[in-house]
């Protein structure tokens, strides 16, 4: 089709074209032909007859193609930016004797289904995946509020758990190790404890006051909830908290497990409650309630960070703590060369930033490229989330040893440390929504640089994949357990409307109907009686399967999604809330280019369901 058409025209001029038919080898040659004046490979976006909204221009046989310049740019019917979008130059198809708009004519949504039938068959010959592979799939990116990567200018990323990996057991396991440590050393009694990374899941909320664990749904009304490591009945959840809602602005009470960084602190709490609630704990350490044991546990953990242990043990052996991933780099590789500025923002020093990056980036680079070369502005020692709140002094690193000297302004290809997010934006001239900052921590990362700074946000939270694995697998279950409580309703519905009749007839007024009003007393009862007793049993076979969803995820907490069947938990609402996109891990933009258009689904709501019923009625009443 048009496509054809015009590699068929563009074909005749190049030397090699005369003898080559196929459309697919047509395009190779073009590519080969002209691979030296493009550095990005993407599709059309807009006709630009005059091109006025160009500012820079991909050369491909004389200028066909032009990119939005942001002086030029406008906002499309979504709210985006066309920033970074390409233009078709048409002047220059017509000096091959194209028209574009005849080539096109004819009912859109048909052009639209032939040339993306044309393209999919062209990208299978090229043996490049289908786009929507990806969509659908765990490694899938989930859009919460639309985003046109194109627009675009900067990608600011977090380093750990975002650009690297650790493997949870190993590092989690080892933060612990050295959390006990510090903890026997001041005298709490610890021995026989052992690291279980499934006694938690990111999410979860800590209760300082109760020495509680709880998942909150998004309205914070709490589902289920922990003391120490005993799970607490339905009914002790509902009387320890029926009146009372998780408020994560009540810091002295709450603490929202952000990260995966979390799980080492939170076992080790847990845990310690128990020894707390036995009496284990020595009174020489004073009187110590469960917020006193928050601190204790706290302090132990951060000895741990401040004096080194960790991070020196995990420099000398990284190849035993971080889970290694080839594809990344070049999905950074793809964006820079796309034309974003890529940014590394990281609290890590400048050791052991350096040493980690080494270790997971320069292997899988091509052309001896090393790590520091995909990155025009790297901060360690960043201070997040203060970096985005506020200003702190900022210094250039001038050695590999870590030698630092003041500045005022970072340039590109240095390394600094400290500093603020509002001195990047001075220092790139970029601004707002142009940065997309991609980090692991809801607060840290993805919640403060859009609160304070209206920066685009993207979320990166690994355990996605064992979700969307264990839906998967949850699916029969869930079908049939929703089946059973639709059973329930529909009992129950009627259940209702003849225990109305029965007290409106023992009050001696009349029932619903004259039927109703008329109808034998026993037979009412009856009838009454056997729903009364089906409903009993529907719950009895509801209530264990409402207790094990979500358990090939977690058998404690359910999905990290969901608080109940039917709900979403607090965390997924801070998601949404937050992050513009999520994914579970970086290397998921190699699959969706540098120039994704990414599109927010449609949001239900609770009458959306009778809207559809409605809907379908009037289809059945048309059809008959």
């Amino acid at each position: 089709m048009y496509a054809t058409e015009v590699l068929s025209k563009f074909s005749a001029t190049l030397p090699m074209a005369a003898s080559i038919r196929s459309p697919v080898v047509n395009l190779v040659v073009i590519r080969q032909a002209t691979c030296q004046n493009i550095h990005t490979i993407c599709r059309c976006n807009s006709v630009d007859a005059n091109s006025v909204s160009v500012s820079v221009s991909v050369s491909v046989e004389g200028d066909v193609f032009s990119v939005t310049s942001s002086s030029k740019s406008d906002f499309d019917y979504l709210g985006e930016s066309t920033k970074g979008d390409l233009n078709l130059k048409l002047e220059h198809l017509q000096a091959f004797g194209i028209d574009g708009h005849e080539t096109l004519e004819g009912p859109i949504e048909e052009v639209a289904r032939v040339e993306a039938k044309e393209a999919e068959d062209l990208l299978r010959d090229l043996g490049i995946p289908s786009p929507s592979s990806s969509r659908h799939s765990p490694r899938g990116i989930f859009c919460s509020r639309t985003l046109n990567l194109r627009s675009i200018s900067a990608i600011g990323y977090d380093m750990d758990y975002t650009l690297m990996h650790y493997n949870v057991m190993a590092w989690e396991g080892r933060a612990y190790d050295y959390c006990m440590e510090n903890l026997k050393n001041m005298g709490y009694p610890v021995d026989g404890l052992a690291f279980d990374p499934d006694l938690v899941i990111r999410g979860l909320v800590i209760d300082k006051q109760r020495g509680n664990l709880v998942k909150a749904d998004r309205f914070g009304y709490v589902k289920r909830a922990m003391h120490g490591t005993k799970m607490l009945s339905t009914r002790a959840v509902s009387e320890m908290y029926g009146r009372e809602l998780v408020d994560l602005r009540k810091e002295s009470q709450w603490e929202f497990l952000n990260t995966l960084f979390s799980v080492s602190e939170a076992v080790a709490y847990m845990q310690m409650v128990d020894r707390l609630d036995d009496g284990a704990i020595d009174a020489e350490l004073g009187p110590l309630d469960y917020k006193g044991l928050y601190k204790a546990v706290g302090r132990a953990l951060f000895r741990a960070h401040v004096e080194g242990q960790l991070k020196s043990e995990i420099m000398s052996k990284p190849e035993l703590f971080v889970e290694p991933d080839p594809d990344l780099p070049l999905a950074l590789l793809d964006q820079k060369e796309a034309g974003k500025k890529l940014l590394l923002i990281t609290n890590s020093d400048y050791h052991y930033t350096d040493k980690m990056m080494q270790h997971s980036f320069n292997r899988f680079l091509p052309n001896d490229m090393g790590w520091r070369d995909l990155f025009d502005i790297v901060i360690v020692s960043a201070r997040k989330p203060e970096f985005f709140q506020m200003s702190h002094p900022m210094y250039e690193v001038v050695t590999g040893e870590g030698l630092m000297r003041p500045c005022f302004k970072a340039r590109t290809g240095g390394v600094y440390s400290g500093g603020s997010a509002q001195m990047v934006e001075n220092s790139l001239n970029f601004h707002g929504d142009e940065i997309l900052y991609v980090g692991d921590h809801i607060y840290t990362d993805v919640s403060q640089s859009k609160v304070h700074l209206r920066w685009r946000t993207a979320l990166i939270c690994r355990e996605l994949e064992e979700e969307y694995s264990a839906l998967i697998g949850s699916q029969n279950h869930r079908a049939s357990l929703i089946e059973l409580i639709n059973q329930k309703e529909v009992v129950g519905d009627l259940f209702n409307q003849l225990r109305l009749a029965l007290q409106r007839r023992t009050k001696g007024r009349p029932a619903q109907t004259l039927a109703a009003t008329s109808m034998v007393d026993q037979e009412l009862t009856e009838s009454i009686k056997k729903l009364l007793i089906v409903m009993q049993r529907l719950d009895q076979k509801i209530a264990p399967m409402l207790e094990a969803d979500g358990e090939l995820f977690n058998k404690r907490w359910g999905f990290l999604s969901r608080a109940g069947l039917w709900d979403k938990s607090h965390l997924m609402r801070q998601i949404e809330k937050y992050a513009d996109i999520y994914t579970s891990r970086v290397s998921n933009f190699l699959h969706y280019t540098p120039f994704m258009y990414f599109r927010s689904q449609e949001q239900t709501l609770a009458h959306d369901s009778y809207s559809q019923h409605n809907s379908q009625l009037n289809g059945n009443i048309v059809d008959n």
